[in-house]
């Protein structure tokens, strides 16, 4: 018997897939979900799982399936702190889903952008169940828009002009960063990146300088910020620098964002962007940047002992 996949049908068939201790059907002749001990149904169990034309089994979904769904969200989450973390939960070998929900619940954006992905998969799973059963009807199969979840992380975050007082936290960050971009550059062979270095060869760093937004999340915490200031008729990017835990989240993208849509009179906006992070630059093409210097080093030191 045909029915329609509404959308409120779709959550209940989604809600009762996730429920591994009991058998869940589709009533096709009322469009609900009845399960296995539902009083109509269990009445009648033998000739209800019969009568197929009218009780259809759910799409297939155990702990195999979510196990595969984690390894995929946890292999394409960007921020590479929380993707560890969450690779690791996953190689366990005992207790993987609820190390798995305790990683996540100690970063709430990264556990809301797991719930959406979650959902968004297993709708396309229940979609192609029911197009499966539309071509044993003899219709054409359906399609759904897919559903943006890229700016549901936001919805916790807030952005806003810098203020005097947002000077401490901006400047704790900066110097965090520092010390990763000095961290990385020993982990690569550059021996002579010290902190002093960075900030000698850097733009100098200034905040809030002419122009300055700042990202922080529901609760109020700082999370991200960026720092510019007028050369006219040009706008230089001091600093863009997100805090690690949200890394990955497209925040960095949205501030550079909000400061080009603040922008009505200059002719040009320069942003520098350090060696380890040309990752970015897709951001930026997508903004029309276009690469404008290349800067490379030479330690003479290390010149001379690879001469020897």
């Amino acid at each position: 018997m045909q029915f329609e996949l509404t959308e409120a049908l779709m959550d209940d068939i989604l809600f009762s897939m996730e429920d591994q201790g009991s058998e869940f059907f589709v009533d096709t002749r009322e469009g609900i979900v009845v399960g296995e001990m539902d009083a109509e149904f269990a009445g009648n169990a033998e000739d209800n799982k019969a009568d197929d034309s009218r009780y259809l089994a759910l799409p297939a979904w155990d702990s195999s399936h979510g196990y595969r769904l984690m390894e995929r969200f946890a292999a394409g989450f960007r921020n590479p702190l929380i993707r560890n973390e969450l690779t690791s939960a996953l190689n366990l070998g005992k207790g993987v889903f609820r190390a798995f929900k305790n990683i996540l619940s100690q970063h709430p954006e990264a556990e809301k952008l797991w719930f959406a992905f979650k959902e968004r998969e297993m709708k396309k799973e229940i979609l192609d169940w029911y197009n499966a059963l539309r071509e044993e009807w003899g219709l054409e199969r359906i399609g759904r828009e897919p559903e943006e979840t890229g700016d549901l992380v936001f919805e916790d975050f807030r952005f806003r002009l810098a203020e005097p007082a947002d000077a401490g936290a901006a400047e704790e960050l900066h110097r965090h960063c520092l010390e990763e971009c000095r961290d990385q550059g020993e982990k690569e062979g550059f021996r002579f990146i010290t902190e002093s270095f960075l900030r000698e060869t850097a733009v100098e760093w200034v905040f809030p300088g002419d122009l300055a937004l700042i990202a922080e999340t529901g609760g109020g915490d700082f999370a991200a910020y960026i720092s510019a200031v007028r050369e006219e008729p040009v706008l230089r990017i001091i600093a863009l620098e997100v805090k690690s835990e949200y890394r990955g989240l497209g925040i960095g993208e949205a501030l550079l964002s909000h400061l080009i849509e603040t922008i009505d009179s200059l002719s040009h906006i320069f942003l520098d962007l350090p060696a380890g992070m040309e990752g970015f630059s897709r951001v930026l093409l997508r903004e029309s940047f276009r690469p404008y210097a290349v800067r490379y080093v030479l330690y003479m030191p290390d010149r001379k002992e690879n001469d020897n």
